[in-house]
């Protein structure tokens, strides 16, 4: 069942179990980041809210970021995250976006920037106007997944780093799991947090995740699932 809540006009976010995607309107058309970890019918809450021609854009392509996008035969992303998005069934014709590129969606210029580590062609969308910052898995208060294949803790470090060094650019962030929305004084925490679970200074607790060995770090603003 998707929930779909108006954050301000022409800006929307849909709830999908544990993760949540987003659909944003301009004058000329409207996109969505993402789409749901569940619905193959995800398209189905942007026609619910817009009349515009509806594109679809994906901060990265782990499994519960993708399960609408077979609505779409061409989808915005970050060629460096096409092996992920096949590997994980992904359809379509990828459209690559790069750092400092700019969609426009009418009067609503939303600039791409990159954020390797969580994955190699993790994105964020900067929405320039409004100030907001769609970060995707980067930024939550959440735990975020940092064990198996394609996830690089030196990368996300760096990429954590490069928000902050832009967060005078945006005043709020809409991360796609846990609290949103969350504020840029999170990001050096999760900073903080990452280089001491890097550095082996962070006390984790070994589990089972879905069947693999996990550690789970956990702090007061965040966490993180690591490779034991």
């Amino acid at each position: 069942m998707m929930d779909i809540m108006q954050l301000s006009k022409g800006t929307y976010r849909v709830e999908d179990d544990r993760v949540r995607y987003f659909i944003l309107e301009g004058t000329e058309k409207a996109l969505m980041i993402d789409s749901s970890m569940n619905n193959t019918n995800a398209i189905d809450a942007a026609k619910k809210v817009t009349d515009k021609p509806i594109e679809i854009i994906n901060t990265h392509a782990d499994r519960d970021h993708i399960a609408g996008n077979g609505a779409f035969d061409k989808i915005y992303m970050s060629p460096a995250e096409e092996e992920n998005y096949r590997n994980n069934g992904g359809k379509g014709t990828i459209i690559p976006v790069k750092e400092g590129d700019i969609i426009d969606l009418g009067n609503r210029p939303l600039e791409v920037i990159d954020i390797p580590g969580h994955t190699p062609g993790s994105i964020a969308l900067l929405d320039i106007n409004n100030r907001i910052l769609y970060s995707g898995d980067t930024v939550q208060s959440g735990i975020i997944f940092m064990f198996g294949q394609y996830r690089n803790m030196d990368s996300f470090i760096e990429s954590l780093k490069k928000l902050d060094s832009i967060k005078d650019r945006f005043d709020i962030i809409y991360p796609c799991h846990d609290k949103c929305p969350v504020y840029p004084d999170l990001i050096p925490k999760l900073i903080e947090g990452s280089q001491q679970v890097r550095d082996g200074k962070a006390e984790g607790k070994e589990m089972d995740l879905f069947g693999n060995k996990v550690m789970m770090y956990r702090f007061d603003y965040a966490g993180f699932f690591c490779a034991p």
